[in-house]
């Protein structure tokens, strides 16, 4: 019987051990994938599902200084998250229509707290979709001003400048438009 018992135990010994190194192995194997694919929401990659709203706007080419003006606020994470989230997306040459030196000084490191409001004043928590926008509606933007809502002629305007195109995406939506929303 005590041979059974030290049995037992040395097994349990054995067992515990061999658990514990396996378990920092898959540890530090995790350390590792995560230095290569990044942190966050934006490092997942996934092959099989619909694209959200940071990819498909890095996938545009009408939209690489806004990509590049994400990317400096810090902003890839939260837009790659499930939101849903809709996104009033300016071209690039919405961004050129600003003051020369404008886009530049607000890519700096220590603009990005300017930027950060600048687009999320370009987000909203919740999908909107034009077909149920209605005229004059105000909505709530995550930077904390609002944004109004027109309805000419069968478009579609946000503060004036009109959507031209509506992307569904993974994570909510992006409208495409021609101005910089700037809040007031």
């Amino acid at each position: 019987m005590r041979k059974s018992i030290q049995f037992l135990l040395v097994a349990c010994l054995v067992t515990a051990l061999g658990c514990k190194q396996k378990g920092e192995a898959t540890t530090e194997t995790a350390k590792e994938n995560a230095k290569t694919q990044g942190t966050g929401q934006s490092g997942v990659k996934d092959e099989t599902s619909a694209p959200n709203i940071v990819q498909v706007a890095s996938g545009s080419k009408d939209h690489t200084t806004l990509v590049a003006a994400v990317k400096a606020a810090g902003l890839v994470d939260a837009l790659s998250n499930t939101g849903p989230f809709t996104v009033f997306a300016p071209t690039n040459a919405a961004f050129a229509k600003l003051p020369a030196g404008t886009v530049e000084g607000l890519l700096k490191p220590e603009k990005k707290e300017d930027l950060s409001n600048i687009l999320g004043y370009h987000t909203y928590v919740g999908v909107l979709k034009t077909e149920y926008m209605q005229d004059g509606q105000e909505y709530d933007m995550v930077y904390g001003g609002k944004v109004k809502i027109t309805k000419k002629g069968g478009k579609t305007y946000v503060n004036g400048s009109e959507i031209v195109a509506s992307i569904p995406t993974s994570n909510g939506i992006i409208h495409v438009i021609g101005d910089v929303l700037l809040p007031k």
